[in-house]
């Protein structure tokens, strides 16, 4: 059956205008002004007269497999379920291993991506974890990424953390070098996911690299850039000479920033535009069902919280309404930009030979409906395509 939308507004992301978009099976055919089919076509039609249509949400940094640990073994977090990403808008999503490497491995990463894209979205994964070495399901890197479809990078490695490996520089370097050539040979980003921590070092060590290397800046997306002011003024120069920056989105920010000066991320977008940022540099992620553990100056575990995917579009709507960046520019960060980032060429934009991919909102951007790979999956705001073993509520 073809689908048809009619009469939404449309941000590609940029703004086109009121449009109809035409879907055949999982791609997208048309996007014209009117479109009118022969009668004797099957076709659904979704009314989207007074609603905004963006592409699908892209999530480049989720636990998809849990994470946590950090306070011990009760503290691990659940995995990702289907319904708790197309709920929310996210029809791609981008799976990792954090802290703990060894309770979670590349073997349950790669099942559990495999079970979200089975299931209705499009899935892809980082090889390794905060560890260096990198702990890999082949013998190499470079191996992962050229031999596994699902692998598009490394990562999230963690620096500037007490919890890292804490990598030297040829360490650092040789693991860049080995991902950006993988990638290069299998057609794929190659992309290092870079966890910052809270150390004064900041992205020293990445900084280091593109210096004194001749691996191109691009070649890296480093996260949590807004976990402290320190962090983000370091950000702000080191987007500024072209270079990827992730934003983790808070659902919690309200009470987080009464504990650390974490900075609000609709702030923080904005600040950076005011720096002469490219718009098309930032990109927001969730962290989802990530650890958001709470550390004593002595780096003693004092409390935990858990990143929710529910937070890109609070973000988005956050940068609209707090901070007036207009709706094309902010929906960007979780559509386009991560699409670009992760080179992922049939994502992040509605355009004919697209991947059907759709988050049909409210004129107050809450969410209404959400197509994946040309399926509807939520309708009216809840799901109505849940994971093999969610129980409907």
């Amino acid at each position: 059956m073809l689908k048809l939308i009619k009469g939404a507004t449309v941000y590609a992301p940029e703004k086109l205008g009121v449009k109809d978009v035409l879907i055949a099976a999982d791609k997208i055919c048309a996007v014209e002004d009117h479109i009118e089919l022969n009668g004797n076509v099957e076709v659904e039609v979704i009314d989207g007269t007074g609603k905004v249509l963006t592409p699908g949400f892209i999530d480049s940094h989720e636990h998809i497999t849990g994470g946590g640990g950090e306070g011990g073994f009760k503290t691990r977090t659940p995995e990702a379920t289907l319904s708790g990403l197309t709920r929310y808008g996210i029809t791609t999503v981008v799976g990792c291993i954090g802290t703990d490497g060894i309770g979670r491995d590349m073997c349950a990463l790669v099942a559990k991506a495999h079970a979200l894209e089975e299931e209705g979205v499009s899935t892809y994964i980082y090889s390794g974890s905060y560890q260096v070495p990198v702990h890999t399901l082949t013998d190499s890197l470079m191996k992962d990424i050229m031999m596994i479809d699902k692998v598009i990078g490394v990562g999230e490695i963690a620096m500037s953390d007490h919890r890292s490996s804490q990598p030297t520089f040829e360490e650092m370097a040789r693991i860049v070098s080995d991902i950006r050539v993988g990638g290069m040979l299998s057609g794929k980003a190659g992309i290092i996911n870079i966890h910052l921590g809270d150390s004064e070092r900041c992205m020293d060590l990445i900084e280091r690299i593109v210096d004194e290397t001749e691996i191109p800046i691009t070649q890296f997306l480093p996260t949590h850039v807004n976990r402290n002011e320190m962090l983000f003024q370091k950000s702000i120069e080191y987007a500024k000479r072209g270079g990827y920056v992730d934003f983790t989105g808070n659902e919690d920010i309200d009470y987080w920033e009464t504990i650390c000066d974490e900075v609000r991320v609709c702030n923080g977008i904005k600040r950076m535009l005011d720096a002469g940022v490219d718009s098309g540099l930032m990109t927001i992620s969730s962290d989802g069902q990530g650890s958001l553990p709470i550390f004593s100056k002595e780096g003693e575990y004092l409390g935990i919280g858990v990143g929710k995917a529910s937070c890109l579009l609070k973000e988005v709507k956050e940068c609209v309404e707090r901070t007036n960046i207009p709706l094309e520019i902010a929906v960007k960060t979780i559509t386009s930009n991560p699409a670009d980032a992760l080179k992922l060429a049939n994502k992040g934009r509605i355009a004919v030979g697209k991947d059907a991919d759709f988050v049909l909102l409210s004129e107050d951007l809450v969410i209404d409906t959400v197509i994946a790979k040309g399926q509807t999956m939520v309708v009216g705001g809840e799901p109505i395509v849940w994971g093999t073993f969610e129980e409907k509520k």
